[in-house]
């Protein structure tokens, strides 16, 4: 675990575990208690996007074991859609979990409008929301008067060094393209912006910006497009791992691996697998197993001391070959 936990923590319950099915496009599953005091325990949801992503699939087991290890703290209900792009589906997760009265909504939003005025009407039930992973907009925020405070990485920081680190295995001129994720996602746009960001500063020529929607096969046909025409590309900047392998799979197919780099942003198990490979030069860790529970622990720390919400910024990590063997070595 990356660190221990940096909120105290509320209340008094006994642990009894079990899994519930979900509809036909959602998962869902409950870690459920009983107060022996008779008081109501805090029930808390994560509301995710696709659990098809190895990404929120490492979420959800984070906050499962970190309420595991904290079963008298609340209760554990997790949620997730199963097409990142399928926002009906998300909204209605949110209402579900507004009738089931729970106390705190952790939300990972699709999309960074769509889902705020389900939120907001969380909010007025009396509901704790953190968002997490995808920042909502902060200009609807304010026209709605609204405050949803954001526990997560600075993504744009994220994907500039990422962008930095690839720039000193390129030459001022090459050209380099970008696949980047849900348009009308903050996140993805942030880590468009952050990959720009590098390539302009080292003079690269980016050829190329197309949206992948954060899909591993949408990434490769995209990706194989490109490559096609632009024969001098000389590296491909995916604004996630999911792409970033599909961005791989293309440069193989074209028999370009030795003169295309990779990089990504996640740092999931098969994209580390690449980079220590040098099949990718790199992707950026924003600690996915801890997302959830920093905005678990910030929410629990809301409810119980009336804290003012306001963002919380969490780390995040450059990954390369090297610093998975220093990683190794300590």
């Amino acid at each position: 675990m990356l660190a221990k936990s940096f909120f105290r923590l509320m209340g008094t319950a006994v642990l009894a575990l079990s899994f519930l099915s979900g509809c036909d496009s959602s998962q869902q599953s409950e870690t459920s208690s009983t107060d022996a005091s008779g008081d109501k325990p805090v029930r808390v949801a994560l509301v995710m996007k696709s659990l098809a992503n190895e990404f929120f699939i490492n979420m959800a087991e984070g906050a499962k074991t970190h309420q595991a290890e904290n079963p008298e703290s609340y209760e554990l209900l997790i949620n997730g859609i199963k097409n990142e792009s399928d926002l009906a589906q998300q909204v209605s997760l949110v209402e579900q979990m507004m009738a089931s009265r729970v106390d705190v909504i952790i939300i990972a939003p699709a999309d960074s409008k769509s889902l705020l005025p389900v939120a907001k009407r969380a909010m007025d039930q009396g509901i704790v929301v953190i968002n997490i992973d995808n920042k909502f907009d902060e200009t609807i925020l304010g026209q709605m008067k609204t405050t949803i405070p954001f526990v997560g990485p600075d993504n744009r920081e994220g994907a500039r060094l990422v962008g930095e680190h690839l720039a000193t295995q390129l030459t001022a001129g090459d050209e380099v393209a970008i696949i980047g994720g849900i348009p009308g996602a903050f996140n993805a746009q942030q880590r468009q912006a952050g990959f720009e960001d590098a390539m302009n500063a080292a003079g690269m020529n980016i050829v190329a910006t197309q949206s992948a929607d954060w899909e591993q096969a949408k990434a490769a046909t995209i990706a194989a497009a490109i490559l096609s025409e632009n024969p001098n590309l000389k590296a491909i900047l995916a604004a996630n791992d999911s792409m970033a392998l599909g961005a791989v799979a293309a440069v193989r197919q074209a028999g370009r691996a030795d003169a295309v780099q990779v990089v990504g942003f996640d740092n999931i198990s098969a994209a580390q697998d690449l980079v220590k490979s040098g099949e990718m030069l790199a992707t950026a860790d924003q600690y996915g197993d801890q997302l959830a529970v920093f905005g678990i622990e910030y929410a629990l720390q809301i409810l119980e001391e009336g804290a003012s919400p306001e963002d919380r910024k969490t780390p995040i990590k450059l990954i390369t070959k090297e610093s998975l063997t220093a990683d190794v070595a300590q």
